[in-house]
């Protein structure tokens, strides 16, 4: 009776894989405040056009990517609990940073209300714009430092938790945090902003970091010391130990953080991410602006809130079983993990070319539809989109399939990097592109003005990833880990 009772495995591992989801979740709700609130809120108090959100878009992804690189190696350094307890701790204060800016906007520039900003004009109007816009730049940046954690942190604890076929799988569920953010971001975010003021929607939403936590101080130990972690799931979590090429005491010796970069499986990742990161980014942070521009629809009515709950409720339900596919492909053919994730992420490579026809049907059934028709760009993005976290948990996964868990984190902050300048660029480009194009009623395809610009910036979002799989699959052509450094 002992003997079975020993035997029962228990499954600890999910209830830590959930607290990496709502972390997930709380770091992109922290994210969206500010793409669902500028255009309706902040831009006419501040005086703000495209080109003033794009850098401001831009500089978070150029001090995220930087904070990326440095945030795998702390994380590495300080260990798992530790560093992400000061990563949400950073990024919570960040958040609520963002609605200190209309204050610090009103006293360099001597005027006393909201009002008074938004009725400024000329040389009063250019002067608050700047203002305000590194006001938001500073507590951008705090928010970005934070949020760097995330991720390479999730990462290091699934890599704790998980067996390597289950991690793709893993990480699926914890990234689908970014979409459920995404999801519920334009059902509590616009509502909180236009009951409350929009500073108020910053600081609510900031504050849950604090909540959780509490909940990870209380829940997480590594799993051979979690007394919530019994010897047959821990036998079950250690399982690779079986078939390791690695020498014994190999994954406890630290990797050199120059060393990483010698590698051609962290050029294969940080390509990957460079040229894909940046897709979601744009989506995530321009898909609100564009239903504004486009067709006339806020994110505070009713039509605009079951868009973006579309878009994004789709992404999740898809992407989860996108991360499934390679523990399939593992189950039924054998292959070796990494072969499974490049043959899963090549299957979704193909999905986002959907995106090339966001602009034409959009357009062609505007028309017929009216502002209905938005409703055919939606799910042309959530396809693209729920391909992308299908891709992300898998080229996440690939990590931990070449490099030993000491050098995770670091790795997976430097692809991180990568994937923030590829981001950087993406985004600097489409606000200078989008405010170009109005300007001067650009012509390109058969699209005018911003519409075109548009087009452009989705025709490279729907090619992007299998650039960056052709590059990764030639770089490290079979699988080949990390055993001697």
């Amino acid at each position: 009776m002992n003997q079975k009772i020993a035997e029962k495995m228990t499954h600890y591992r999910w209830a830590i894989c959930s607290l990496l989801f709502v972390a997930t979740t709380i770091n992109y709700l922290d994210r969206q405040v500010l793409s669902l609130t500028w255009d309706e809120f902040i831009k006419p108090e501040f005086h703000w056009n495209d080109n003033i959100y794009g850098n401001i878009t831009g500089v978070f992804s150029l001090f995220y990517a930087i904070s990326l690189l440095f945030a795998g190696r702390f994380i590495d350094w300080l260990g798992t609990k530790k560093g992400f307890l000061w990563a949400i701790g950073v990024w919570s204060v960040g958040a609520c940073m963002h609605a200190l800016c209309g204050i610090v906007t009103e006293q360099w520039v001597g005027l006393h209300s909201a009002a008074e900003l938004a009725g400024a004009v000329g040389d009063a109007a250019v002067v608050i714009a700047t203002v305000s816009m590194y006001s938001f730049l500073v507590a951008r940046c705090v928010l970005a430092l934070g949020e760097a954690g995330n991720f390479p942190a999730a990462i290091k604890v699934t890599a704790e938790y998980f067996p390597k076929k289950d991690r793709a799988f893993a990480t699926s569920i914890f990234n689908a945090g970014a979409s459920v953010g995404a999801l519920v971001a334009p059902l509590s975010i616009p509502p909180l902003a236009k009951a409350f003021g929009w500073e108020w929607a910053f600081v609510i939403i900031g504050a849950l970091g604090f909540i959780w936590m509490g909940f990870w101080v209380l829940m997480y130990h590594a799993p051979q010391k979690s007394k919530y972690v019994n010897k047959a799931e821990l036998e079950y979590i250690e399982q690779d130990k079986l078939t390791e090429i690695m020498p014994v005491g190999v994954e406890e010796k630290k990797m050199p953080f120059l060393k990483c970069f010698s590698f051609k499986q962290t050029w294969a990742f940080a390509f990957g991410k460079f040229m894909t990161d940046g897709v979601w980014w744009f989506f995530l942070f321009w898909t609100p602006s564009y239903l504004y521009t486009q067709f006339e629809i806020k994110t505070t009515e009713g039509l605009g809130q079951a868009l973006i709950f579309t878009l994004y409720a789709i992404t999740t339900v898809l992407s989860i079983y996108g991360g499934k596919l390679p523990t399939i492909f593992i189950n039924r053919t054998g292959v070796n993990p990494y072969a499974a994730r490049m043959k899963a992420m090549l299957i979704f490579a193909f999905f986002p070319l959907c995106v090339l026809f966001v602009q034409p049907l959009g357009y062609h059934f505007a028309g017929t539809m009216g502002r209905n028709a938005a409703w055919i760009p939606i799910i042309l993005i959530s396809l693209g989109c729920a391909a992308h976290q299908s891709w992300s948990a898998n080229i996440f996964s690939t990590v931990g399939d070449m490099f030993p868990k000491a050098a995770i984190a670091s790795i997976t902050g430097i692809g991180g990097m990568a994937g923030g300048l590829g981001s950087l660029i993406l985004q600097k480009s489409a606000g200078k592109l989008f405010t170009h194009a109005e300007l001067t009623n650009m012509s390109f395809m058969g699209f005018e003005g911003k519409p075109a610009g548009y087009f452009i910036i989705f025709c490279i979002c729907a090619v992007a990833y299998l650039i960056g799989w052709t590059v990764m699959k030639s770089l490290v052509p079979k699988y080949k880990p990390i055993t001697d450094y």
